[in-house]
C-alpha cells in the first residue's frame, strides 16, 4: 500500500508539474497576499473604531466628574455637606472607570500602532512582490516564447515534427509517382506495354526508333568537323526503305542507266 501510495503520488505530481503554468501561481500568490493585507487593514480599522468609542466614553466620563465636583461646591456653598459628600463618592468611582478605560485605550492604541506599522510592512512586500512577479512572468513568457521559435527552427516541436513528417512522406510519395512515369515511358517506348490509348502500329513505331539514331551520329560528325578531326557531316539517308532498294538495284539492272555527276553526300 505503501509503494502503490507512493507511485500515485509521484504521478500526480508529475502530473500537476506538467499542468502547473508559473504566471498563474505568481497570480493566485499575489491574491492571497492583497487578501492578506486587506484582513490586516480591516484590523486596523476595528482596533481605531474600538479606540474612538473608549475615547468618547472618557470623555463623557470626565465631563462627569467635572459636573460632581461643581456640584458638590454648590452643595457646599449652601450648607448641603451630605450632598456634597455623595457627589464626591459618585466622582471616585468615576475615577475608577477613568483609570480601568484609560488603560485599554492606550493598550488599543498600542495595538494599533503595531497593526499600522505591520499594514505598512506588508505593503511593501506586496509593493516588491508585484515587481518581482511581473519580472518574472515577462522573462517567462519570453523565455516560452524563444523556446518555440528554437523548436520550430529545429523541427523537434509537436506540430513542426507533424509537418516535417508530412512534407517528407510528399515528397516520397512524388518521387515514386514519378519514378513509375518513367519507367512506364520507357516501357511504351521499348514496346514492353501496349498504348491501348490508339490505334497500334508497329511499323511507325520502329521507324521513331530508327530515326532516333542516326541525330547522334550527325551531332558527332559535325562535331568532329568544327574541330578539325574529320571530313564533312554525313547527310542522314533519307529512309531505312531507300537504302535497301539501293542494295537490291545492282541485281535488277535490266537496262543501263544513263550517268549522272556524283552528287555530295549520296550513299557511300
Amino acid at each position: 500500500m505503501k509503494r502503490m501510495s507512493m507511485i500515485f503520488k509521484s504521478k500526480a505530481n508529475k502530473a500537476l508539474d506538467r499542468m502547473e503554468d508559473p504566471r498563474e501561481t505568481l497570480d493566485y500568490s499575489y491574491q492571497r497576499q492583497l487578501e492578506m493585507l486587506q484582513k490586516v487593514r480591516r484590523g486596523v480599522a476595528d482596533v481605531a473604531t474600538s479606540r474612538k468609542r473608549l475615547e468618547l466614553q472618557i470623555n463623557q466620563l470626565e465631563q462627569q466628574q467635572n459636573k460632581l465636583t461643581e456640584q458638590g461646591k454648590k452643595a457646599l456653598q449652601v450648607g448641603r455637606e451630605d450632598l456634597a459628600r455623595e457627589a464626591l463618592t459618585r466622582r471616585a468611582g468615576l475615577d475608577s472607570q477613568l483609570n480601568d478605560l484609560r488603560a485599554q485605550y492606550q493598550q488599543l492604541q498600542g495595538e494599533e500602532e503595531k497593526l499600522t506599522l505591520a499594514s505598512q510592512r506588508l505593503q511593501a512586500k506586496v509593493d516588491s512582490f508585484r515587481t518581482r512577479k511581473e519580472t518574472i512572468k515577462a522573462t517567462y513568457t519570453a523565455a516560452e516564447a524563444q523556446t518555440k521559435i528554437n523548436e520550430a527552427f529545429s523541427g523537434i516541436s509537436e506540430e513542426m515534427g507533424d509537418v516535417g513528417l508530412a512534407i517528407q512522406r510528399a515528397e516520397e510519395k512524388t518521387e515514386n509517382m514519378k519514378a513509375r512515369a518513367g519507367a512506364i515511358d520507357e516501357l511504351l517506348a521499348s514496346g514492353a506495354l501496349e498504348d491501348y490509348s490508339g490505334p497500334r502500329d508497329d511499323i511507325q513505331a520502329e521507324l521513331d526508333r530508327m530515326g532516333s539514331g542516326p541525330g547522334v551520329d550527325l551531332e558527332l560528325e559535325q562535331m568532329k568537323a568544327e574541330l578539325g578531326m574529320g571530313s564533312a557531316p554525313k547527310q542522314l539517308d533519307a529512309a531505312p526503305g531507300q537504302a535497301q532498294g539501293q542494295q537490291a538495284a545492282p541485281h535488277q539492272q535490266a537496262q543501263p542507266q544513263p550517268q549522272r555527276p556524283y552528287q555530295p553526300g549520296e550513299g557511300q
